[in-house]
């Protein structure tokens, strides 16, 4: 069981940076691939990128591919996302998960935090 609480969202200009953070706590936490989403009212859940569980392996949506990085760290059992060059489509709740398979699928994480919000203003 893997608990996550995703923390660091706000409002932000146009053109700003946020980094969120995803805190966990349960059992081993190491091995698990972390991957983000993003949510809008009215849209589908939106994959954003994930992190291997070693940290070297990542992959992004084309939509923030460059401006977005996830790094972790497991001795603090926390992965961020950096977003950078935001901008007003970014706004969106987004969420941190964990799951045993590299996807950008949804259905394939099994535990979820509640999200935190971001909000970019032009």
């Amino acid at each position: 069981q893997v608990q996550l609480v995703e923390s660091g969202g706000g409002l932000v200009q146009d053109g700003g940076s946020l980094r969120l953070s995803c805190a966990a706590s349960g059992r081993t936490f190491s091995t698990y691939v972390m991957g983000w989403f993003r949510q809008a009212p009215g849209k589908e859940r939106e994959f954003v990128g994930y992190i291997n569980w070693d940290g070297v392996g990542t992959y992004y949506s084309d939509s923030v591919k460059g401006r977005a990085t996830i790094s972790r760290d497991n001795a603090k059992d926390t992965v961020y996302l950096q977003m950078n060059s935001l901008k007003p489509e970014d706004t969106a709740v987004y969420l941190c998960a964990a799951g045993s398979v590299r996807s950008i699928s949804d259905y394939q994480y099994n535990y979820w935090g509640q999200g935190t919000q971001v909000t970019v203003s032009s």
